[in-house]
């Protein structure tokens, strides 16, 4: 390998974690800045923030991989390089599902201290169990562990053996793992319950496939122009659609929140509202021209689809603290 292709290894290996910090960070800053969880102490509205963050981060990350894992079974893709990149993929969805089933249960403990105003290691665990059985969102966030152990389960049992379980079962579960919260936290409060729910499964669907999608693509793919040229055309076109779900589900779920339009600019969920539809309109121009550069080969490859990347990282801080705001 000569030093190029080292550091090139290296950079697509380092990307993730930049990308999760700095969706992290954006999460807790605009949390803050827009006054999510007023009600609550400083550390724990920054600790709820930064698993919640955390929480979307790697579901995306596992829906991207279990998703790439997918578009892998295509023409043009040789079976020995598909089970290859089959296992590598396998082993970092144990990884990432891992850790993001420690974020989930530290998000549990996090939350239910809020509720009863008591410090996290001052928390009963009678309180721990009342609180995540009792209420919706804590239901939610049991049935979010118990999808994420399902798939780091199927990506185990693939790594012992490869036709133990379909290719698609880790990606179905981690869909189901992200949506629980996005469907039992403010959606299911909102004044038009049902279509409130079925926007934020919709909406949440279709970014973690575009983001996620995208970032194992980068990741995985990003030097390996023989997988790349019959991978890529297929994700291209999901991701069209996905692209406009996103949008027209995000304008719907801001309607059903928003009292009237005036309350873009006086509310903090409504400059949340703002900054994300400012990201997504840079990520429309920056998506297609990522691509194309993809598509035709041209350099800087990784570092100019990196860019989409770290604009969705951004917009993924933003959404989870729209998810806080009451």
């Amino acid at each position: 390998m000569n030093r190029a292709a080292a550091r090139s290894g290296s950079t697509s290996r380092l990307l993730p974690v930049l990308w999760a910090g700095l969706a992290v960070a954006v999460a807790v800053v605009a949390g803050v800045l827009a006054d999510a969880l007023s009600s609550s102490t400083f550390p724990l509205r920054v600790a709820t923030e930064v698993t919640r963050s955390a929480m979307d981060v790697a579901g995306i990350a596992c829906v991207g991989m279990g998703l790439l894992s997918a578009l892998l079974r295509t023409t043009g893709v040789a079976e020995r390089d598909h089970e290859t990149l089959d296992r590598r993929l396998d082993r970092s969805i144990v990884v990432v599902g891992g850790v993001w089933v420690v974020v989930v249960l530290c998000d549990i403990a996090f939350r239910a201290a809020d509720a009863y105003d008591v410090p996290v290691g001052a928390l009963g665990g009678g309180e721990l169990v009342h609180w995540a059985t009792s209420l919706a969102s804590g239901r939610g966030l049991v049935l979010t562990a118990a999808c994420v152990l399902v798939v780091v389960g199927c990506a185990t049992a693939r790594l012992l053996r490869a036709d133990a379980v379909p290719p698609r079962a880790a990606l179905v579960a981690a869909l189901l793992g992200l949506l629980t919260p996005a469907v039992t936290g403010h959606a299911g409060t909102a004044s038009d319950h049902e279509l409130a729910v079925i926007m934020s499964a919709l909406h949440v669907a279709a970014a973690s496939a575009w983001v996620g999608g995208l970032g194992a693509v980068l990741v995985f793919l990003g030097g390996r122009r023989a997988l790349l040229d019959p991978v890529l055309p297929r994700f291209s076109r999901l991701a069209t659609f996905c692209i406009v779900g996103v949008g027209v589900t995000g304008v719907l779920n801001a309607l059903l929140r928003l009292p009237g339009l005036g309350a873009l600019f006086t509310t903090g969920y409504g400059w949340l509202v703002v900054a994300k539809v400012v990201l997504l309109a840079v990520l429309a121009v920056l998506g297609n021209a990522a691509r194309v550069r993809l598509a035709t080969g041209r350099l800087p490859v990784l570092r100019w689809a990196a860019v989409e990347v770290t604009v969705m990282a951004m917009a993924i801080g933003v959404a989870a603290a729209l998810t806080q705001t009451a």
